[in-house]
């Protein structure tokens, strides 16, 4: 059997002049307002030039097809989402159960500012989720997770750290889709923002409790039981 192929998902060139930037700014702007308003069913080059104010041959540029545009609407997302774990996470003037609580107000916080978006991109993630591409821009968010775990739990092994990064980046996967598929309010998006941070902060302060000491956490642990004084995000 022919294994088919996926759709190319790269840009055809890069802006290089102002105005060609100007152009590729537009055309995203407008993607974003058709994926937001249509849904991904829906989405398409003529909708999407339409809405830009740009002929389709333009477009054709520097998007071989939707599913380009897709993905670069996706990577972006996936982008912004790698630079708000990482200037979170890599914050070490914070001890790390500081950190993970803020990340959790500020991960909430934006997947409700974004919702329709997502969901829809969340739709036609099979036009590009296995391709190179995809995979290589997610990396870059899982390695920010596992230097966190690095640092928040020095004392365990390998294989709990692998473990603690999955379920934290799944948990917040999960459950930011889940919660941002309905409109929400500061108010609700605090108090779920604060169940979750006391939910994973209890289960990286269970990762660092050493059997030597009665169950409590060692010494001079970054992760001693702090939670209820954390200062709300």
């Amino acid at each position: 059997m022919t294994k088919r192929r996926s759709p190319a998902i790269s840009s055809r060139k890069e802006p290089r002049q102002a105005r060609s930037n100007e152009l590729v700014n537009a055309v995203l702007k407008a993607a974003v307002q058709v994926l937001a308003k249509e849904g991904g069913q829906r989405f398409t080059m003529a909708r999407v030039a339409k809405k830009a104010g740009v002929s389709v041959g333009s477009l054709y540029q520097y998007f071989p097809n939707k599913a380009a545009v897709l993905f670069r609407l996706q990577s972006d997302e996936w982008r912004q989402t790698t630079e708000l774990l990482r200037s979170i996470l890599e914050d070490t003037r914070q001890p790390p159960l500081v950190r993970l609580r803020a990340l959790v107000h500020a991960f909430l916080q934006s997947e409700c500012d974004e919702a329709a978006v997502r969901v829809a991109l969340h739709d036609v993630a099979p036009l590009y989720r296995d391709a190179p591409e995809a995979h290589e821009v997610r990396s870059a968010g899982a390695a920010a997770v596992d230097a966190f775990m690095r640092e928040a739990l020095p004392r365990a092994s390998e294989s709990v750290r692998i473990l603690a990064a999955e379920l934290v980046t799944t948990t917040f996967s999960a459950v930011g889709k889940q919660f941002s598929e309905s409109p929400r309010t500061k108010p609700e998006i605090d108090a779920y923002s604060n169940a979750l941070a006391d939910m994973l902060c209890a289960y990286l302060q269970s990762l660092a409790v050493s059997p030597s000491n009665d169950g409590r956490p060692p010494a001079g642990s970054a992760l001693r039981p702090r939670t209820r004084a954390l200062p709300k995000a």
